[in-house]
């Protein structure tokens, strides 16, 4: 199995158990080894008081972007710390994208920067995560 084909893998594995993501309506795009990709339209009842979309729902995509990339290696992690910093609200209707990328994974943590873009490509936030592997894999290898 080449890596690219052990992402992909342990992708499919995750969205099928990820009610959460799926419930936000997001769409998975491509993962590769400690990159991932993840889209989401704004939708009427993710938007807040001011009219415009909750923070915590431009978190949620980019968190979940982290997670598919960190999980990308068939060793199951989870976040230990995450933070994100809005740049410009994200509105209803727009389709934001949120790409994961790896700058470090040493031993058991990892550390990931998430940019998430408006429709036009324009920045929305950025997120920076960390992980822990916990032990664990998503499919046997032989």
């Amino acid at each position: 199995m080449t890596p690219d084909e052990r992402a992909r893998a342990c992708a499919k594995a995750m969205w099928t158990d990820d009610r959460a993501s799926r419930a936000l309506d997001m769409i998975l795009g491509p993962v590769t080894p400690g990159r991932a990709v993840l889209s989401m339209r704004v939708r009427d009842d993710m938007v807040n008081g001011h009219g415009i979309c909750h923070g915590g729902f431009i978190f949620t995509l980019a968190d979940s972007a982290f997670a598919f990339a960190c999980n990308s290696y068939n060793e199951r992690s989870v976040a230990q710390h995450n933070s994100i910093t809005y740049v410009r609200p994200g509105q209803l209707g727009e389709m934001l994208t949120a790409t994961a990328e790896e700058r470090v994974r040493s031993g058991r943590s990892g550390l990931y920067d998430v940019r998430v873009t408006g429709a036009d490509g324009t920045v929305v936030a950025e997120f920076r995560g960390q992980c822990r592997t916990i032990g664990g894999k998503f499919f046997r290898e032989s």
